[in-house]
């Protein structure tokens, strides 16, 4: 299924410096005016292209946040502190950004009449009770960043009932690709490291632990359906429907890379979910939206293989330098 387009529109982009949100940038500005609100905390300015207008300023910030959003038409919001453990350690700190930003932005958005389209997480479901989620499964966070994009994602369609404001919320899986990086990177650039220097790729329990790893090109595509969506006030899971486990994943790396590493097990995470896999049938009836990057040819094109595995559409995967919420969560 083709991305739709989006063309002569003005579109704030919150956290535009970061690993989703730049290669969202990347793809709105050649047909659009496209402003990004970043304070580069985690963010790296390099990363966006000269004709986008940088905000250099924090979502918190009500007069920057009206500077970034005057006029706009859309606003994407991926402004946020992903670390599960940092929510754990400070929860008012992660909340300030992750919720009360985030009601700025929807207020904003109503004074400006933008569609916004959030970014939530699978983190809201917590331990799932079936497999794979649907978006009507239990929702019960075991961290408060999963409490706050929980929050934000019924915010999100609460707003769009009471004032008529036209919101999308996705529920992102493991998002990997270009550009992910920092100590917040998930799994796949941890493993990815460690096969290139030939050290131990590090699994932690038995690795039978499952994730559905989605690709940020089809993250970014997600998002395009969002914003011309006639199914708003509603979230939508954003995967590809497969779940891999981490042990078949350290594998695959191994053998993308040709490393000579071996898989080593160490204790698992306390309280680690078991298994995450999203149920991604109501984005591909209500969107318009599947994934079409597999993990294998999605593994290769990070490392700068030509041996992408793919055709047609997995052939179209982004080379380049990047965020995954973090480790297996």
């Amino acid at each position: 299924m083709d991305s739709p387009a989006i063309r002569d529109s003005t579109i704030l982009v919150t956290g535009g410096g970061g690993f989703i949100g730049s290669h969202l940038v990347d793809a709105l500005c050649p047909h659009n005016e496209v402003r990004v609100l970043d304070d580069f905390s985690t963010g790296d300015r390099a990363h966006l292209p000269e004709d986008a207008t940088v905000i250099d300023g924090d979502v918190r910030d009500p007069i920057a946040l009206q500077k970034a959003a005057r006029g706009v038409d859309l606003i994407f919001h991926h402004a946020a502190v992903v670390s599960v453990s940092r929510s754990v350690d400070e929860p008012r700190q992660s909340n300030r950004t992750n919720l009360e930003a985030s009601l700025l932005v929807l207020e904003q958005a109503r004074r400006e009449d933008a569609r916004v389209v959030v970014a939530s997480s699978a983190a809201v479901y917590g331990h799932p009770d079936e497999l794979p989620v649907p978006e009507t499964a239990r929702t019960n966070p075991t961290s408060p960043y999963g409490v706050q994009k929980l929050a934000l994602d019924q915010y999100a369609r609460l707003y769009e009932e009471l004032y008529g404001l036209e919101t999308v919320a996705l529920r992102y899986f493991n998002v990997y690709g270009p550009r992910q990086q920092g100590p917040y990177s998930g799994v796949i650039s941890t493993f990815l490291e460690q096969a290139r220097a030939s050290e131990p790729i590090t699994v932690e329990g038995d690795g039978r632990q499952s994730r559905d790893f989605v690709h940020v090109s089809d993250v970014v595509r997600a998002n395009l359906h969002a914003a011309t969506t006639d199914a708003v006030g509603e979230a939508y899971n954003i995967g590809t429907g497969q779940r891999t486990s981490i042990l078949d994943l350290a594998e695959t790396v191994r053998d993308a890379t040709g490393s000579s590493s071996s898989i080593v097990h160490r204790a698992p995470r306390s309280g680690d979910i078991r298994h995450s896999g999203a149920d991604t049938s109501k984005a591909t009836r209500e969107l318009g939206f599947e994934a079409r990057v597999g993990l294998e040819s999605g593994i290769r094109s990070l490392i700068g293989d030509g041996r992408s595995g793919g055709t047609g559409a997995d052939a179209e995967v982004p080379l380049g330098p990047n965020r995954e919420e973090e480790s297996y969560s």
